[in-house]
């Protein structure tokens, strides 16, 4: 009995589902398909995850990434993102304004500079260097919430547990490489100068491409304050499947602000892919979903498991 059990074990092990996507909340949809055109044709995971999440970036009716986002409380609206692939290499911007597509200047600076992360004046800088356009990002609808925010100026950092946040992509491709994006315009009306997790490798993003890939979205400070991502790659190298693995870190949030006022605003939710092609999620409260597509499962939306009622 004990060496069929073995046996089955170690055939589901070596079963490799690829290619796949995952990508968070409902504008993932629409950011799959476009990561799914490269991957189902043999393209790598870099290329497909950062044409995907650039569909939110471009996208002015989602207010939380890129060109459309909600601004700071005085008015700017600043960009974070980051991207990593397969050999661990990774870009990132942070605080970055007037350039719709921070993924991609991301994707500049892993590929076009000896460092890791630019931010403010020098990473607009740099995007202007290699040909991106500067534009205005703040739009007539962002401008409108953003001025009749200003009549009250109550600024308190609620995350929305509904189908707005950060867009984190994570992607498998056909060589079985990995790689993963994270992009956003951050908290609405946050502190100018203010930096999340989403540009932060190990907190919004992380993977190895020995084991797996995790990223995250919610409120930064909680990811950035556990290494969440790093800590769900972890824990899925000593086997822990990947929903399991999203699951504890989202405990251990929990277990910081348990006992804090912050709770009653708090909601944090991870994604996770693994070598084999397993995927899963977690998060604290209920709203959270993410897209998945596969070559055996059409691009759908799927509701988080979440611990709080």
């Amino acid at each position: 009995m004990g060496c069929q059990n073995s046996s089955s074990k170690e055939v589901v092990k070596h079963e490799i589902i690829k290619p796949v996507v995952i990508s968070t909340w409902n504008h993932g949809l629409e950011a799959n398909i476009e990561a799914w055109k490269i991957l189902v044709n043999g393209g790598n995971a870099l290329d497909a995850v950062e044409v995907g999440v650039k569909t939110a970036e471009a996208n002015p009716n989602v207010q939380t990434v890129g060109l459309g986002g909600f601004p700071d409380r005085e008015g700017k609206v600043t960009l974070d993102a980051c991207i990593m692939d397969h050999h661990s290499n990774c870009g990132s911007v942070a605080f970055l304004q007037h350039i719709k597509h921070p993924i991609s200047v991301a994707r500049k600076v892993m590929e076009e500079t000896p460092h890791v992360m630019l931010v403010g004046e020098g990473a607009l800088q740099f995007a202007l260097e290699q040909g991106f356009k500067k534009e205005n990002l703040l739009t007539k609808k962002s401008k409108k919430a953003y001025e009749a925010w200003l009549q009250n100026s109550n600024y308190k950092p609620i995350i929305n547990i509904e189908n707005h946040d950060t867009i984190s992509m994570l992607a498998l491709d056909e060589n079985g490489n990995l790689s993963g994006a994270c992009t956003t315009s951050g908290a609405s009306w946050k502190m100018h100068g203010r930096v999340g997790d989403s540009p932060i490798i190990g907190a919004g993003l992380f993977l190895d491409n020995d084991v797996g890939a995790a990223a995250a979205t919610g409120m930064g400070e909680a990811m950035i304050k556990t290494a969440g991502s790093a800590m769900v790659v972890e824990l899925m190298r000593h086997g822990t499947s990947p929903e399991d693995a999203c699951r504890e870190v989202v405990e251990r949030i929990y277990t910081i602000y348990q006992n804090t006022s912050d709770l009653e605003w708090l909601q944090v939710g991870f994604i996770a892919l693994n070598k084999n092609g397993e995927y899963g999620s977690y998060c604290l409260r209920p709203g959270f979903n993410y897209a998945v597509q596969t070559k055996s499962m059409e691009n759908q939306l799927i509701n988080g498991k979440y611990l709080l009622p």
